[in-house]
């Protein structure tokens, strides 16, 4: 009996069950994929005379000059007012573009939903993304990986997987925020983390842990706990803190927003800010310097990230070179500690 006609990209997609941005990447040589997924489609292709249409290609892949920014559909407060990293970033993000001559787009994905990505990546709207990472965001990097998607990570990457990236100096941040700390005198510091699942939280933990004991000291658990970098989680995590440890008398704390909610539980219990508790935020949005009580903190230069995050996205874009950039983190010492 006579074979099918393979004629289609879909006809090799349905064959390999992948998705047909996948085979025209591994029909490209794309390095996105790995080597063991290229080679399967390839030798699919190959077995069934399968040719690309050269200038349907070429029309297929005609440039949108528009990246995507990935705005999970699941965190319906990343564009409220208690967002102000990710406006902070965005703005980076969106000043470099326009410089080099690219729009942007904001794309809600739903993490539980990830088909949403080939609405845009598949139909050529966007060039590629660019995403915050996070645990929520796993499965949305994972899917990108998967289409052969172009994109760049804020955040600290995924461990195994290979892909661009751009992130602070999480490790330093944690260090030099104790350390700070240590030197004033303070004897029971505190750590109020973001999501404890968050590799970028982790990587503050470990420098916090390197900076106590470096200094002959030890991590005491009861002055441990997490939030989830909002206002509201910063409230509740100081007074669990204020519980346990009522003692305490500085705290290092993962973010500018709690860091403000922790001042306030801290001022609403009786005790003075710094003279009770010290008190060290991290990333330096623009709040810190203008709050009431100006904010001690870890600077990460959120406009430079932003604005490397779309540099190397191009960069990846036009070359295939993956770039994995850490950006250096400085102590902004202010009234709160």
């Amino acid at each position: 009996m006579k074979k099918r006609t393979i004629q289609t990209l879909d006809d090799i997609a349905r064959l390999a069950k992948v998705s047909k941005s996948t085979v025209s990447r591994a029909l490209n040589d794309s390095p996105l994929l790995s080597q063991k997924t290229k080679e399967r489609i390839q030798a699919l292709a190959g077995k069934h005379n399968f040719r690309i249409n050269v200038s349907a290609r070429n029309l297929r892949v005609r440039q949108s000059h528009t990246i995507a920014f990935v705005a999970p559909d699941c965190e319906p407060n990343f564009f409220s007012p208690e967002s102000l990293f990710g406006f902070e970033i965005l703005g980076g993000i969106g000043n470099e573009l326009r410089s080099l001559g690219y729009d942007l787009l904001i794309a809600n994905v739903n993490p539980l939903d990830t088909t949403s990505i080939n609405s845009y990546f598949g139909s050529a709207r966007v060039d590629g993304f660019i995403v915050l990472a996070s645990q929520t965001n796993q499965a949305i990097v994972e899917k990108m990986l998967e289409l052969g998607a172009p994109f760049i990570t804020w955040g600290v990457p995924l461990p195994n997987l290979n892909y661009c990236s751009v992130t602070g100096d999480n490790l330093a941040g944690g260090v030099l925020a104790t350390q700070h700390l240590i030197q004033l005198g303070r004897q029971q510091i505190a750590f109020l983390g973001g999501p404890p699942d968050d590799l970028t939280v982790q990587h503050r933990y470990e420098g916090y842990e390197n900076a106590l004991q470096t200094a002959g000291r030890r991590v005491a658990l009861k002055r441990v706990v997490y939030g989830d970098y909002s206002y509201t989680s910063g409230l509740v995590a100081m007074q669990n803190l204020l519980k346990k440890s009522p003692d305490l008398d500085a705290v290092f704390v993962n973010s500018d927003l709690m860091a403000i909610a922790a001042i306030k539980i801290i001022l609403e219990s009786g005790r003075r800010v710094p003279e009770d508790v010290a008190v060290v935020g991290y990333d330096d949005v623009s709040i810190a310097m203008y709050n009431n009580l100006p904010l001690t903190t870890i600077r990460q230069n959120v406009p430079l990230a932003g604005s490397l995050l779309a540099q190397n996205l191009i960069h990846y874009i036009k070359t295939g070179e993956i770039t994995n950039v850490t950006t250096p983190v400085e102590l902004m010492i202010r009234k709160s500690a």
